[in-house]
Formats: C-alpha cells, structure tokens, sequence
C-alpha cells in the first residue's frame, strides 16, 4: 500500500518550502498566484488532503459538525439538510448527519460517536423522553449544540423551531372561517413537544369557537400511513369535513386516499398540511399547507452554529419561525355549504 502524501511531499513536488506550501493549503500568506498555483497542482497530481486535525488545533474549531435528526427519509428533514449543508460547506464545515429514529438509545450512541471523534458541534433534534444522562454528555465535553424543533428551555442550548400552536391555529381558523365545524387533528404519535404545542393549537380554536368536539387521530406520518388512516378515520367520524394535518406526508396521503374513494379535495373535505415542502406545490391538487421553507430552516439552524463559533459566551438564544399558510386546492367550504 502506497503511503498517504504529506505536505512535504507537496512542497518538494512544486519546488517550494513546507512553509509555503502551508501558507497556500490554508489561503494564508502573501503568496503568488503562480506560486499558489504549483502548490496546488502538486497537491492535485498526489491526490493530498489537509489534515483537519491540525487544522481545529491552529483555529480552535474542528469543521465537521454532526446533526442528530429524526426520519432522514421524511422530505421536510431531507430539506432541512440540504439548507444545513449548503450554508456549513460553504463555511468550510464539513457535515455528518445520523438518523436516532426517536430512540433514545440509538441517539446516545450516535451522540457518543461525534463525541469520539471530536466533532465541532451538534446540531440536534432531541429524542422524546431524553434522559439527563445525555444532557450531561454534552455538558461535560462542552461540545456546542445548537437544539432544533424540540426546545430544552432548562437546558443551555441555542435553539431554532417553529411556533407550532400558532401554526395550528392559524390553520385550524382558515378552516373555521371557510364553515367548517366538524375539524380533526390527523398525524403524529408521540406526545412530543412539537405536536402538543400543534394539538394545543388547534384545540384552542375548536373550543373558542364552539365547534365540534377536538379529534386526534394518531398515525405515523407518511403517505401510507395518511392514506390507511383517512379511511378509518371516515368510518368512525363521518361528520368530519376538514383535517389539520401534523405534517405534508400525512396530508398528501389522506389526500390520495379521497380520490381512491371517488371524493374531492377541498371540496368534499378540506385538508391544510404543515411544513410546505416542495411535494406540496406539486402534489395533484396542490396541498395548502403551513409553510415554514424547511431549507431556510436548515440554513437559519446553521448560522446559529456559526455564530455560536464566532461568541462562545454569548447567552444561549431561542429563535422561533413563524409558519404562512399557503392557500392551495385542498381547502374550501365544506359540503353542505
């Protein structure tokens, strides 16, 4: 097995010193462009590549940062992603993302293994039921943590999510509006904080308008499962005429689920999901939804972290998103009307 090149190698490759080949590697230095650039062809010819290591010891910060999330498959997460990457590569920050599936020992794990090898931050969606062990963890290797959609207000974290009961409320209100009085609440399973604070939501209006008694329909949130839940959902409640959905997947589904039964969205039931992602707009029809543009939201979770970088001291700060409701096809007045 050939030997990995070093920067010297490097540097005796373009006919310059270590120094200068280091100056070239980390854009430092008074260097010339046609010093830099046999540098940087030598480099390229030998396939050499900075160790980060030594980098994070000059700069104090290691640039790979890990994010700990939930359902990597679930569109609204791929977005969110891909707006974290797109903004920390640009940074120079290289990004490893590991999937907990709301398990509070596979986060540990995964935690631990970003701890091992010295990652430079976290960026986090905290499993439900999270023990104070794994707040611990961090705490006592000072790793910078950065929570997302899931707020610890004890714990001293920044923190970027979404104002979920007013999302509902909004949502929950357009259909109110609309003439709607028979409103369930489909998707989710866990009494997570994220989908208290939407039922919270939700109920709010249902009570202070006089409607129909509040409907939470449990059910995992994607297509299939929005699908095989509207039917259920129908045969035990079949006055309900309009759902505020905990996410687009679900939403989308029980959408397919009315055609296959021969109804129309928006206008035999209304449907408004939560996220916007981008399967809503192009979705037949177009899903009206909560829109919160999860790849804003991973880039707005992404300065966060760097700022944390650049004040380390600073006070931990709590940045909440507001949803827009997007008026699409799939709401309208109810049936009656």
């Amino acid at each position: 097995m050939s030997q990995k090149p070093k920067l010297s190698t490097v540097a005796k490759e373009a006919g310059v010193s270590t120094a200068t080949a280091s100056q070239v590697m980390r854009g430092a230095g008074r260097i010339s462009d046609a010093t830099r650039k046999k540098v940087l062809d030598a480099a390229h010819k030998l396939h050499y590549v900075p160790d980060g290591r030594a980098a994070s010891m000059r700069s104090g910060i290691n640039r790979e940062i890990g994010l700990v999330i939930h359902q990597i498959a679930n569109p609204f997460n791929a977005e969110v992603i891909s707006g974290v990457s797109d903004l920390l590569e640009t940074e120079g920050f290289l990004v490893s993302v590991l999937d907990s599936r709301d398990d509070t020992e596979r986060q540990r794990r995964n935690i631990q293994a970003f701890i091992r090898n010295a990652r430079g931050g976290l960026l986090w969606v905290p499993a439900d039921d999270t023990d104070d062990s794994t707040y611990d963890l961090l705490r006592t290797h000072g790793i910078p943590t950065v929570t997302f959609l899931r707020h610890l207000p004890s714990e001293p974290f920044d923190h970027v999510g979404i104002r979920d009961a007013d999302a509902t409320t909004t949502a929950t209100t357009h259909l109110a509006d609309l003439g709607h009085r028979h409103i369930a609440f489909l998707g989710g399973k866990s009494r997570s904080f994220v989908r208290t604070e939407r039922i919270a939501g939700y109920t709010r209006v249902m009570q202070a308008r006089g409607l129909g008694a509040p409907i939470i329909w449990d059910t995992e949130d994607d297509k299939l499962a929005g699908m095989e839940a509207l039917v259920a959902l129908r045969a035990q409640y079949p006055d309900v005429t309009a759902l505020v959905c905990n996410g687009d997947m679900v939403a989308i589904g029980a959408s397919l689920a009315l055609q296959r039964l021969g109804l129309q969205p928006g206008k035999d039931m209304s449907i408004v999901g939560f996220d916007d992602v981008q399967d809503a707009a192009v979705a037949t029809p177009p899903l009206s939804t909560m829109a919160v543009s999860p790849y804003h939201l991973g880039r707005k979770l992404a300065q966060v972290m760097l700022d944390r970088f650049q004040a380390p001291d600073t006070p931990p700060t709590v940045t909440q998103v507001a949803a827009t409701l997007v008026k699409r096809e799939t709401t309208g007045r109810p049936p009656s009307a």
